[in-house]
């Protein structure tokens, strides 16, 4: 499916990437989704265009340092309350009020942040394995290799790597998986070199580890809450555990969950159980 591209400026210089893909029929309230940590708005190529059919404008964006959008010229800003005022901008210069969020990983994150800085713009919300209580063990291994690989010489080396080193979250895949995610999450080089399509600086958050304990993220979810929200669960995720989740039931008694089997993390979104869900969940948001 088509979509059309937009480039919008954020207030401290980088331009950030939107795809925005328009609805067949509607009208009904837009999806705007937000990718993880190392990922794109390529992520959602399968997802942006189901929703789509589904009578709603979808809006996919690439954080500063990712994808499409510029690489920031201070490592320091590669935060997610930073992206959030990038997408809070995105969407205003696109017209759009109030939205179904989407977020995946670092996206749900986001997502819970927008809860509190800009309520009103959250109608709806589908976090896809990721709540306020992270496992420390999927942190280490995320920190382990962001920023650290590549490039490759070629799609084939970089497909034969991504597979090593990610197998073990999507046991079974054929070779035409593999090589569907790796072109979502790389680009190649002008050398003909093929690169993760990230900045390797937003590494920079996990340089350092931290003098004191993260803040909470539990009041970020409470105020999430208030709205409708869908989890979808990877059944051998390492960053959003059971325990996690029994936490977020605990906030939220109807939240609606599905889990995916076989997956770690996160669910690519393609799986029949998480397609399902998201169209049953968005049948209920006007």
């Amino acid at each position: 499916m088509e979509f059309t591209e937009h480039s919008i400026a954020t207030v401290d210089g980088p331009r950030v990437y939107v795809r925005d893909y328009a609805p067949q029929g509607g009208p009904k309230l837009p999806v705007v989704c937000l990718h993880g940590l190392t990922r794109n708005s390529a992520d959602f190529d399968e997802a942006a265009p189901r929703i789509a059919a589904l009578g709603r404008r979808v809006l996919a964006l690439d954080a500063r340092g990712r994808g499409k959008s510029d690489n920031d010229s201070d490592p320091s800003r590669y935060r997610p309350d930073v992206y959030c005022g990038d997408t809070i901008r995105a969407l205003d210069m696109l017209g759009i009020a109030r939205a179904v969020f989407l977020g995946t990983s670092m996206g749900g994150i986001m997502t819970m942040i927008l809860a509190t800085m800009a309520p009103g713009r959250i109608a709806a919300a589908i976090l896809n394995d990721i709540g306020p209580v992270v496992d420390p063990k999927g942190v280490a291994r995320i920190a382990s290799y962001v920023g650290k690989s590549g490039p490759f010489d070629s799609w084939d080396e970089m497909t034969a790597a991504a597979k090593a080193a990610q197998g073990p979250l999507f046991p079974g895949r054929d070779d035409a998986f593999w090589r569907r995610f790796v072109h979502r999450v790389a680009r190649e080089r002008a050398d003909g070199k093929v690169e993760f399509a990230y900045d390797p600086k937003i590494a920079t958050t996990f340089a350092t580890p931290p003098s004191s304990p993260p803040p909470s993220m539990i009041p970020l979810f409470e105020a999430l809450a208030r709205v409708p929200v869908l989890v979808i669960r990877g059944a051998d995720s390492d960053i959003l555990s059971r325990d996690g989740l029994a936490a977020m039931k605990q906030i939220k008694p109807d939240l609606a969950v599905i889990e995916v089997p076989g997956i770690g993390h996160a669910p690519t979104l393609d799986e029949p159980e998480a397609r399902t869900a998201i169209e049953q969940f968005l049948a209920k948001v006007e």
